[in-house]
């Protein structure tokens, strides 16, 4: 298995007891070696604050900052800001085992743990399920993509009062089934 970027390796073996903080900035790059191609650009600052006990480890994850990315109705990239937190705990025991998702059980023998993982992930779950650029909100977005979505899209109805007036005729028919009871 490749170590995934290594500045993302705590040796909490060496580490004093209590709270112990590391910073990240996070930027394309970071992303690049996940593969994920879905950001422009990335300007994200993650802390992780690893609270050291005698038996287990605490981590406390935040990441904030902007991710670039396209906008779903647009595709017009903009700065989506994001700032978003969870927690981790591991602890030590036979063997590995990542099926909880906040408690993470490494092997007794282990002295270091890769956190690039859990950056990467609370990075991309912070991304909102629709992605709309702002500017579609308050108006200020000049697009020729909303421009014809504007055209395309169905009228409410009260447009089309004045057209109302001449009914098809085959529709007489069908109210007086209504009216015939």
């Amino acid at each position: 298995m490749m170590k995934p970027l290594k500045e993302f390796s705590i040796q909490f073996l060496g580490l004093k007891s209590g709270e112990n903080c590391f910073e990240y900035k996070i930027d394309k790059k970071f992303f690049d070696f996940f593969e994920y191609k879905e950001f422009n650009d990335v300007n994200v600052n993650s802390t992780v604050v690893l609270n050291k006990k005698t038996t287990f480890l605490e981590f406390h994850f935040r990441a904030f900052g902007t991710v670039n990315i396209y906008c779903d109705l647009t595709n017009e990239p903009y700065n989506q800001e994001i700032d978003n937190s969870f927690d981790l705990v591991v602890n030590f025991g036979n063997e590995y085992n990542d099926d909880n998702e906040e408690i993470l059980i490494i092997p007794h023998s282990e002295h270091e743990i890769n956190i690039a993982q859990y950056i990467y992930e609370l990075i991309v779950l912070s991304m909102p399920a629709r992605r709309i650029h702002p500017g579609i909100k308050d108006g200020t977005l000049n697009s020729e993509i909303l421009d014809k979505l504007e055209e395309l899209s169905p009228k409410t109805g009260l447009e089309n009062i004045n057209e109302d007036k001449e009914i098809d005729p085959r529709w007489n028919t069908l109210k007086k089934l209504l009216t015939d009871k």
